[in-house]
């Protein structure tokens, strides 16, 4: 496995890593990916002594993140991170396209803010782990879908620029979607339900390196 045993993982995003966590109890995974990763890295990796934190805010794109970035990450030593950002920036583009002082970041923005922020991080832990944005839609041909695929592109971009894991997470629940209905996984095509966060996890523990 690649996290090394008795380190510290900080997991960070908007709403999906979220996933109703408790903000004023470290201790407090939500119920989605991160209580899913901590859950298998706790009962079949005991020895390993991971500390798990979650760091999700619901809402938030790449401009809450840089804000919060020095105070959520930073300031807590992690020994790995993992970020899962992006989808707000595209959704605001759709569902808040008339509404005053909206905050999301262009693509060249989200490209700069995203670069700016492992650069001010990388150094400090052992690797970073980058999920890519994404929908859980059937089809392929939707513009919020064609939108989301350009912003996971620059993830993966700012990870190849610096050497860290990028995680496709559309790839693979387009894997699903090839078989069963995107609406068994989500509702509205953001938001997954447990088995949705299932395939998040497990695209990371794969990341990793993880033995079941």
């Amino acid at each position: 496995m690649i996290l090394e045993n008795n380190s510290k993982l900080i997991m960070i995003g908007d709403s999906v890593t979220d996933c109703g966590r408790d903000y004023n109890w470290i201790a407090s995974y939500g119920d989605g990916y991160v209580n899913l990763v901590n859950a298998f890295l706790t009962a079949l990796s005991p020895e390993s002594k991971i500390s798990v934190i979650n760091k999700g805010v619901n809402g938030n794109t790449i401009l809450d993140l840089e804000e919060r970035f020095e105070e959520d990450v930073i300031s807590l030593n992690p020994d790995y991170l993992t970020i899962m950002i992006g989808i707000n920036d595209v959704w605001r583009q759709f569902d808040a396209v008339l509404q005053p002082n909206t905050r999301y970041a262009s693509e060249e923005k989200f490209y700069d803010t995203y670069t700016k922020l492992i650069k001010s991080v990388k150094d400090k832990v052992k690797q970073i782990f980058i999920f890519s944005p994404f929908m859980i839609i059937d089809t392929k041909d939707y513009p919020m879908r064609n939108m989301t695929e350009r912003y996971a592109q620059i993830c993966k971009k700012v990870a190849e620029e610096n050497g860290l894991i990028y995680i496709d997470v559309q790839k693979e629940f387009d894997k699903f979607t090839n078989h069963l209905s995107s609406y068994i996984l989500s509702a509205d095509h953001v938001h997954p339900n447990v088995q949705g966060h299932t395939i998040i996890a497990k695209a990371f523990l794969d990341s990793i390196n993880f033995k079941f």
